[in-house]
């Protein structure tokens, strides 16, 4: 075989080889995209703020010893409902009976020395009446040294009375101490509610609290007619919940069952301020009001809530996962721009200059397009759209990595793989408001 010949079967067998690729490139390319779609349609939308948190009696009551003394009585148990007023337990109370008998005592005392001296200035009185009236019939009869000694006991003995009426109040004063600190060995209960935590024996010591020791923390009684939730909520949150805003909350304790209730406080100030120079998470506290709190609620039981801040009725919506973004200068969107659309340490006027666009992709004669669209709400499953489409419009729905490769002129066409019923989140069941 000569030269020429070897040239040409080389050429030839080149030549083949490109039309074949190009024929499998040009045939990869028109071989359209296996997607789902879905028509735009009106649905009615829940916006919600989801956030967990534990049930919190509305009325708590922490009692606390304010004497120190032995447990001798325990009529309780952990859990027993108990009426305001019920007796609870009592102290040992024969230092506080010793007391009052030592004030007694002195109050008697005290009082018996007043009216001693009460009848001593009576007597000095009179004398010093009898006196006056002889000195003024004959002067010389009674000395003036005389008149003026007596007086002057006259005086002394109305300050000792003075002194002595203060001494009777002052034990009077001692004695109702002694009986304030007696009935503090007898508890009663200051509301009617639940024992929702015991915290002495009988036969424990329980002790008062001082500047640097905390006090016996004795039991803690619950009124759980009125339950409260307190939820951690994300700063981001907050300024879209409102006073008055409807919950639905679910317990772990009670599956499968939903409960009401409505925002009645959002805390002003972070749960657990930043410190300086570290980065947190900043939380907030919501309290929900539960509106019909089972029978069996207990405090400190988790609960989650899904706070509704916005509804639409009839609003036309799509799928979230339909919703894809562009970037302004029409590049491709890759793995790098989602990480670039992430918190980066820049500000707001460097990350003003690249907009992303919002949208999504219009089915018409089975090629797609880009449309951006003005989003509104955030259902569960569907976003408001405001403007940039139409109901009756055909868009493509999923799945979702097929949607990060879609160009505009890109052919598609309905996928014939079931995809189940659970709609876009794949058939997992879930208790949810709205759309």
């Amino acid at each position: 075989m000569n030269r020429k010949t070897k040239i040409w079967i080389v050429s030839s067998v080149i030549v083949i080889c490109l039309i074949s690729m190009t024929s499998l490139v040009l045939n990869k390319r028109e071989k359209p995209t296996e997607v789902r779609l879905e028509s735009v349609a009106h649905r009615d939308l829940t916006e919600t703020v989801t956030a967990n948190g534990n049930i919190r009696a509305g009325r708590v009551v922490d009692m606390s010893s304010d004497v120190s003394a032995r447990v001798s009585e325990l009529l309780i148990e952990e859990g027993d409902d108990v009426i305001a007023g019920q007796l609870l337990l009592r102290l040992d109370p024969t230092q506080f009976q010793a007391s009052v008998s030592r004030a007694e005592a002195f109050l008697n005392q005290t009082d018996a020395q007043l009216r001693q001296q009460e009848a001593n200035l009576n007597r000095s009185i009179r004398d010093l009446d009898r006196l006056e009236n002889i000195f003024q019939r004959d002067s010389l009869l009674v000395m003036r040294q005389q008149l003026d000694n007596l007086g002057t006991e006259v005086e002394m003995g109305s300050r000792q009375f003075e002194a002595l009426q203060f001494g009777v109040a002052q034990a009077a004063a001692s004695l109702t101490e002694a009986n304030e600190l007696l009935s503090k060995t007898i508890f009663r209960a200051p509301i009617s509610g639940k024992v929702t935590r015991l915290n002495v024996e009988e036969g424990e010591t329980v002790i008062v609290g001082t500047m640097n020791n905390p006090g016996s923390l004795v039991l803690t009684i619950s009124e759980l007619s009125a339950v409260e939730v307190v939820l951690e909520v994300d700063e981001t949150d907050i300024p879209y919940i409102a006073l008055g805003d409807s919950t639905i909350l679910e317990l772990d304790a009670f599956p499968n069952q939903l409960f009401g209730g409505l925002v009645t406080e959002i805390g002003n100030s972070a749960i657990q301020p930043a410190a300086n120079g570290q980065t947190s998470t900043i939380d907030f506290e919501v309290v929900i009001s539960m509106s019909n709190p089972p029978d069996g609620i207990r405090p400190d039981l988790s609960a989650t809530a899904d706070i509704i801040i916005e509804t639409r009725l009839g609003a036309l919506s799509v799928p979230i996962i339909s919703l894809t973004i562009r970037s302004t200068d029409d590049s491709d969107e890759t793995d790098s721009d989602d990480d670039n659309r992430q918190e980066q340490n820049i500000g707001p006027l460097l990350r003003s200059r690249n907009v992303d666009l919002e949208g999504v992709f219009i089915v018409s004669e089975g090629r797609v397009k880009f449309a951006p669209v003005e989003i509104g709400i955030t259902g569960q499953e569907h976003f408001e759209i405001l403007s940039g489409i139409s109901e009756g419009d055909t868009i493509v729905v999923g799945p979702y990595q097929e949607i990060r490769e879609l160009e505009d002129d890109n052919s598609v066409k309905q996928t014939e793989t079931d995809e189940g019923s659970g709609g876009i989140f794949g058939g997992r069941m879930q208790i949810r408001i709205g759309g």
